[in-house]
């Protein structure tokens, strides 16, 4: 038996509860990983709360993220003992996910542990960072360098923001960060932001075209957020799109595109192939400042998950929540 966040779906309605759960129900898998941490993303808050129709099937265990080490594997790259890092790959939307002490999955999804990083670290990282960093090999790919300007991060405050703000200013950028809680400006200033702006300039409809101001750019939030930047952004500039906390629409003009050649790269770190996928935990463990794991993260236990899921939808929650799941 294990401990797992569950969440069921039947006559009795929607639910998640944290209970125990028999080895014999893990689901088919050439790797069993035993589980030190996962953490608690946008999407597993969305699905424990079903506010969003991100699980796909009942039951299910929830959780994108997860470390820990191998317990049994018939996968020829893995060996009982080996660290491993999973991400993504629909994993607590189809198949049970990492908010659990066990976890049964195939080889092929798994990254070894970079010797950088504990699994606690890692967690700190987890999707969001893995996200981040591809943001920034995105921006990278595109020919922005830290000569040709600012580069804007929106939803500076959350995971992917938050990493991503680190990551930039550690290689050289200056960074603008735009956040709706002005209160954590310290915080912002301590990952290496150089300038604090209000969100609301981006949040609301804008022009087709407005001042030039943005060499690049990640953008975690779309709708009209997504829209601003494009908008703003500088000849040529590039904008790297991976979130839709303010909305999944994108209500703009062809302005930007066509006038000043703005390129809008999406970035999806689900299925995200893995040669790329290790490429970013290589980067991750040379360009992101080890010290600001501690300012990014938050530790809970498992059995915090479920309160905390409404409490981060509601976007009470900066940096990242890291899960013990053996508490």
């Amino acid at each position: 038996m294990f401990k797992a966040v569950l969440i069921e779906k039947d006559d009795a309605g929607y639910r998640a509860t944290l209970t125990d759960v028999d080895d014999a129900r893990l689901p088919d898998g050439d790797v069993t990983v035993r589980v030190a941490y996962s953490t608690l993303n946008y999407k597993d808050a969305l699905a424990i709360t079903g506010k969003g129709p991100v699980v796909r099937q009942f039951p299910m265990v929830p959780g994108i993220d997860l470390a820990g080490s191998v317990e049994h594997s018939s996968h020829p790259e893995y060996r009982a003992g080996d660290l491993v890092v999973l991400n993504g790959w629909g994993v607590g939307e189809g198949h049970w996910g990492g908010l659990a002490e066990k976890a049964r999955l195939a080889g092929d999804w798994l990254v070894p542990l970079p010797a950088a990083f504990s699994p606690k670290q890692a967690m700190a990282i987890g999707t969001a960072g893995y996200t981040a960093m591809l943001c920034v090999m995105a921006l990278e790919r595109h020919g922005v360098t830290p000569d040709q300007g600012d580069v804007l991060v929106t939803g500076a405050n959350g995971g992917v923001g938050s990493v991503a703000v680190s990551l930039l200013a550690k290689l050289g950028y200056r960074v603008v960060a735009s956040t709706g809680r002005p209160n954590e400006v310290e915080y912002l200033n301590a990952l290496g932001a150089a300038e604090i702006i209000d969100r609301v300039q981006f949040s609301v409809p804008g022009k087709p075209l407005a001042k030039e101001r943005w060499a690049g750019a990640v953008d975690t939030v779309g709708s009209h957020t997504l829209a601003n930047v494009c908008a703003s952004m500088k000849y040529r500039g590039v904008v790297a799109a991976c979130g839709l906390a303010q909305g999944m629409d994108f209500p703009a003009t062809v302005a930007p595109f066509i006038l000043r050649g703005v390129t809008l790269a999406g970035v999806d770190s689900v299925y995200c192939p893995r040669p790329e996928r290790l490429e970013a935990w290589q980067r991750l463990a040379r360009d992101l400042d080890p010290a600001h794991l501690d300012l990014i993260s938050h530790e809970v236990g498992l059995a915090d998950v479920i309160r905390l899921s409404g409490e981060l939808l509601a976007g009470q929650v900066r940096g990242r929540l890291i899960v013990d799941v053996n508490r």
